[in-house]
């Protein structure tokens, strides 16, 4: 343990290195503009119960989050909303499912980008192959075509059930955004990077009215697997982000 983690409580020190990814996440979220003013939100599972997790604080803005700003909370925890440190109402109803029911969402990211969210209300929102950056999602990505209201009860529990399938990163949210998730916070981050890159570009060719040229299903599945199982990538992006902001903005691991 580090002398900066024996400074720490208990419950910091203990989940210290995740701590620090995900403030790495939020402050990098916020200078691509994947977020959205004091709204959105990204959680870490931590520790051995399962339904232990990090989360940001109430209405904190992205750029200004630091490892020791999360909150630690219990998704089967019926009193946190009742605390005066409470989580958002909807960052707790959302994530809280998460951890609950979807034991390989270890990470979770809520954000409403802007391509995203604007995929988000097409009468067909899918993402089609047609950039090598769309087919990193082909058959990787599930569409709630639902939308009830804000994230709480019903909706989450809704959005849960997309996400039964391992297979799948991201949850397109008919009318609202985006929720992508990942085994550690530098698997997750790079999804979503991504996933607003290809959603950009499908957009933008949408733009033009002219017909768009779609990978054939073949060369998708070829293509997405291959960058799954390409060596380490997520892992150097974010290395090199982190890289960055220990350079710019080093007090996010504080």
């Amino acid at each position: 343990m580090t002398a900066l983690q024996s400074d720490r409580p208990p419950e910091q020190a203990d989940h210290w290195q995740q701590r620090v990814d995900l403030a790495l996440a939020f402050r990098w979220a916020a200078r691509l503009n994947l977020h959205e003013a004091v709204a959105n939100h990204f959680s870490v599972a931590v520790g051995d119960s399962k339904t232990e997790f990090l989360i940001n604080p109430n209405q904190a803005h992205f750029s200004r989050i630091k490892a020791s700003d999360l909150l630690l909370l219990d998704a089967t925890d019926p009193d946190t909303l009742d605390r005066a440190s409470a989580p958002d109402p909807t960052a707790w109803g959302l994530h809280s499912a998460i951890h609950r029911h979807c034991p390989q969402a270890r990470v979770a990211l809520h954000v409403h980008p802007i391509y995203s969210t604007v995929l988000s209300t097409l009468e067909d929102p899918r993402l089609p192959p047609i950039d090598q950056n769309c087919a990193m999602f082909f058959n990787r990505y599930a569409i709630d075509p639902e939308y009830g209201g804000l994230a709480l009860d019903r909706e989450a529990e809704r959005c849960c059930q997309h996400l039964a399938d391992p297979s799948k990163w991201v949850l397109i949210m008919s009318q609202h955004g985006i929720l992508v998730i990942g085994q550690t916070v530098a698997e997750a981050f790079n999804r979503l990077f991504y996933f607003e890159r290809a959603a950009e570009t499908y957009i933008k060719a949408l733009w033009t009215g002219q017909q768009l040229r779609v990978m054939s299903d073949d060369v998708a599945t070829v293509t997405a697997q291959a960058i799954e199982d390409y060596p380490e990538q997520a892992e150097r992006h974010f290395a090199e982000l982190r890289a960055i902001l220990d350079q710019e903005a080093s007090d996010y691991a504080t």
